[in-house]
């Protein structure tokens, strides 16, 4: 890729800078980072990164405003939510716009993205007021027994770039309507959508210092603030590894986690399925976002009678796929987000190829400016190479051929990883069966049903703990305590 460029053709680029109690800071002086169009290699701008001061400011800074925001109302809290999602609509294009200049995905799906997380803002801003405590009948008449459900405190947030606003967005609203205050370190890859919820918040009345924003080398940043002793609670979206040692370090100082890693979807379609049906809606969400979703379809498990069928309409639909710049109208796979994407896929593929594996479709870079790869789909020898251990995060599947119920499940449930699993059939019963034993935290039948406002989403095994939306939102936020009266005698 050609060192990069600045393109005074492309749409105007949010200005990137700290967030540090209220208050917007540019470079003035701190180390930068090239911000580049993952489409065209265009430099879109320069992010300051947070140097130990700031790091220090921004945390005594939300130790600050939680004092107050603790003890302000559901109803305030509610509020500045319910603004905050009316001005993300508002605002829904420049953001989506921005997004497909520094994330790469089309711009229908950045609108989605978008739209989609003011759903989830408007859910937290609703469920907030219902944070309830509840009394507990006592044994002795004179004792009273009541539970209250507190904010946890500050919380230190580390968000991916593959949906950079909506995965911010959920942590966000979850801290903020619980009464937590937050510092949140977002992806330095593509900053503009965690600068975006930055200003809106500001702009819906959000009080200073209740959330910041910094920006850094994700090690040094997530070790400072996770061994700050203001900070109370750690919430990571991402890969497996940096999870695993995030958690550890949070384990050293006893500071409550969420952990939303990454997952190997395992697909099952039957030979009952709507073979045609299964295949065009699996190809269309295969290439959703390039691949580079956690709960993205990459293990298909196909039963023999319909193997062949399937695989030769799911190559085709993704062989037909039109990939390219994601600002370009028609184009429905954009680029991966960066380079180091592009070199993985290479190496999945040459791997399975010395295997003995085929490719059906794909399994090459493609031409040009940009980090483009073509949708690739390999069969046949499968069960050795790397890719069917190891999440591709990328426009790869994996098809291969299953007997039964019970040999497929030993498969799907093979790898350490529980975060998403998909069902085709039209068995009320296998639908049933399958569904118990699929070792995941979500499963969805015939169709795709996963990550809305109101539904928990979250996994188990070596893909986290916690869950993110639903009546869940607020327990990673939340404490338990347990006030137990003995009242005077009359």
């Amino acid at each position: 890729m050609p060192h990069p460029h600045t393109d005074s053709t492309a749409p105007a680029y949010p200005s990137l800078g700290l967030l540090i109690d209220g208050v917007w800071l540019d470079a003035d002086g701190r180390a930068t980072q090239e911000v580049v169009n993952p489409a065209t290699g265009a430099l879109l701008g320069h992010l300051p990164h947070a140097n130990p001061a700031d790091l220090e400011r921004a945390v005594v800074a939300a130790e600050r405003a939680f004092a107050q925001w603790r003890a302000s109302s559901p109803m305030t809290r509610s509020a500045v939510l319910r603004r905050f999602a009316d001005l993300v609509r508002a605002n829904a294009d420049a953001i989506a716009r921005a997004i497909t200049l520094d994330q790469g995905k089309p711009l229908a799906e950045a609108l989605a993205e978008v739209r989609g997380s003011a759903e989830h803002a408007d859910w937290h801003a609703e469920e907030c007021r219902r944070i309830y405590g509840r009394i507990i009948p006592a044994r002795n008449p004179r004792v009273s027994q009541s539970v209250l459900r507190e904010p946890v405190g500050v919380c230190a947030a580390f968000t991916p770039w593959n949906f950079p606003f909506s995965q911010a967005v959920r942590k966000v609203c979850a801290a903020l309507g619980a009464g937590c205050t937050m510092v949140l370190k977002g992806p330095e890859d593509t900053p503009s959508a965690v600068m975006a919820i930055g200003r809106l918040f500001e702009e819906a009345g959000l009080p200073a210092g209740c959330l910041n924003l910094v920006w850094g080398e994700p090690a040094a940043v997530s070790r400072t603030l996770i061994e700050h002793p203001a900070v109370r609670k750690v919430t990571f979206t991402g890969s497996v590894p940096v999870g695993k040692l995030l958690a550890g370090l949070a384990g050293q100082h006893m500071k409550r986690t969420t952990m939303e890693l990454g997952g190997h979807a395992p697909v099952i379609v039957f030979e009952d399925a709507d073979i045609d049906a299964a295949a065009d809606a699996l190809a269309a969400f295969k290439l959703r976002n390039a691949g580079q979703v956690c709960v993205s379809p990459t293990r298909f498990f196909v039963q023999k009678g319909a193997h062949d069928r399937f695989l030769e309409r799911f190559a085709a639909k993704l062989a037909a796929a039109r990939v390219g710049n994601g600002l370009e109208e028609g184009n429905v796979m954009g680029p991966l987000c960066h380079g180091r994407r592009v070199e993985a896929m290479e190496a999945l593929v040459a791997d399975a190829r010395a295997q003995g594996a085929a490719i059906a479709t794909g399994g090459h870079r493609l031409e040009g400016d940009g980090f483009f790869y073509a949708p690739t789909v390999i069969h046949g020898a499968v069960e050795t190479i790397r890719a069917m251990r190891e999440e591709p995060f990328g426009p790869l599947a994996i098809v291969t051929p299953f007997d039964s119920a019970e040999e497929v499940l030993g498969r799907a449930n093979a790898l350490p990883f529980g975060l998403a699993a998909y069902l085709f059939t039209r068995s009320a019963d296998t639908a049933h069966a399958v569904s118990q034993g699929l070792r995941t935290g979500m499963v969805s039948i015939n169709h795709f049903g996963l990550a809305l406002a109101e539904t928990p989403f979250g996994g188990v095994n070596d893909s986290g703990y916690g869950s993110e939306g639903g009546t869940e939102t607020f327990d990673g936020y939340l404490t338990t305590k347990f006030i137990t009266h003995l009242h005077a005698a009359p």
